[in-house]
């Protein structure tokens, strides 16, 4: 009987370390042309044990600084954020090595991508210095087409210095599939685009809009679960609006702020909800440098709850393990990436003094 227990009492301390050692799959999208970083990263982590493992880096492409993984995690579509070789990437991902192999290139026709997403058809990037969204087709060796619709939008708002054009800073799939949305910082204004399924090459149609507050500049948006509200970031003002949407159809609801220190120079960057949709991070850089919690209550609206430092210049974006346990910054103007943990019950923080080098990291994925 001693035996017994003595066994199971090993079994059960054997497990619970096998937990706690808990290893996660991320990608890295990075700038290339300060030549810090060397292109697109994968890494094996294992934040308990604070073991840090380079699998892959794909090479030989520019500015990959925003990346998506596809649902089946086969392919990896990337960003070529450059002026002059606006593009976007396909690549073939075998996720058991973390390894990436070139598929093809397309040009955006519109300048500075700086954001991609996709479904199960189509690509989009959002093109900041163009003021545009391009839409590509996927084919199903994973390859892209060629762009077979650019959206030109013109807008500005009173911002002289950021807001004398449209700026598309991201485009969003709403989670049921009929809606594509995109943030115009130049402009003020979150857009609804009606997916449609059944066109060739007017896949998105303008659907519906909203203007938020005059100078804050939208920039990144997420929805929650059941894709009824919106949550977006402001970069120029570090407001945040809560959205409800319906049917297309966005509403504000509440407003608040990252700006709690007088004198802050907000450069309000990503923003995500928790895995179990409680709590809502959001980081800022400017003179700011940390990443924000608020409490999601019953009714959507967020409370706030904790600001820290991002333990480094520049926090862009930001992921958070799929167990909720961890939390992980890009911050880009200082080569790295700070790991925090998190308290699942009440979302707080705690920097782990654990750091990735990495240059110029501004896209994070865990896989």
């Amino acid at each position: 009987m001693k035996h017994n227990l003595r066994t199971l009492l090993v079994f059960i301390a054997l497990f619970s370390a096998n937990l706690n050692s808990q290893t996660y799959n991320l990608l890295i999208g990075t700038y290339t042309n300060s030549g810090k970083s060397k292109g697109i990263y994968s890494y094996k982590l294992n934040l308990e044990k604070a073991l840090f493992e380079q699998i892959s880096v794909m090479k030989n492409v520019s500015n990959p600084s925003f990346l998506v993984i596809t649902a089946d995690k086969k392919y990896v579509y990337s960003v070529n954020e450059s002026a002059n070789e606006s593009a976007a990437n396909a690549f073939n991902f075998d996720k058991l090595n973390g390894k990436l192999t070139f598929i093809n290139r397309e040009f955006t026709n519109g300048k500075s991508p700086c954001y991609i997403s996709t479904n199960d058809k189509y690509i989009f990037t959002a093109n900041y210095g163009g003021g545009s969204l391009s839409v590509f087709g996927r084919n199903t060796d994973g390859s892209l087409t060629q762009n077979i619709q650019l959206i030109q939008h013109n807008g500005k708002s009173v911002n002289t210095e950021r807001q004398s054009e449209s700026h598309i800073h991201q485009v969003l799939l709403a989670p049921d599939n009929k809606f594509v949305l995109a943030t115009d910082l130049g402009a003020d204004k979150v857009i609804v685009y009606k997916y449609n399924l059944a066109a060739k090459f007017k896949i998105l149609v303008p659907f519906d809009s909203i203007t938020l507050k005059l100078g804050s500049g939208p920039r990144h948006a997420t929805f929650n679960g059941l894709g009824t509200k919106l949550y977006v970031v402001q970069e120029l003002d570090g407001t945040i609006s809560v959205l409800d949407f319906k049917d297309g159809h966005l509403s504000l609801q509440q407003e608040t702020t990252l700006d709690i220190q007088q004198g802050t120079i907000n450069r309000a960057a990503d923003i995500h909800l928790s895995p179990d949709g409680n709590f809502l991070y959001v980081t800022n850089r400017g003179s700011a440098n940390n990443i924000t919690c608020f409490k999601v209550d019953n009714n959507g609206q967020l409370s706030f709850k904790q600001q820290i430092s991002s333990g480094g210049k520049g926090p862009r974006n930001f992921a958070i393990t799929f167990d909720g346990k961890y939390l992980i910054i890009a911050n880009q103007f200082s080569d790295n990436l700070v790991i925090l943990s998190r308290n699942i019950k009440t979302g707080l923080l705690v920097d782990t003094g654990k750091r990735i080098e990495i240059g110029e990291p501004v896209c994070l994925i865990f896989y």
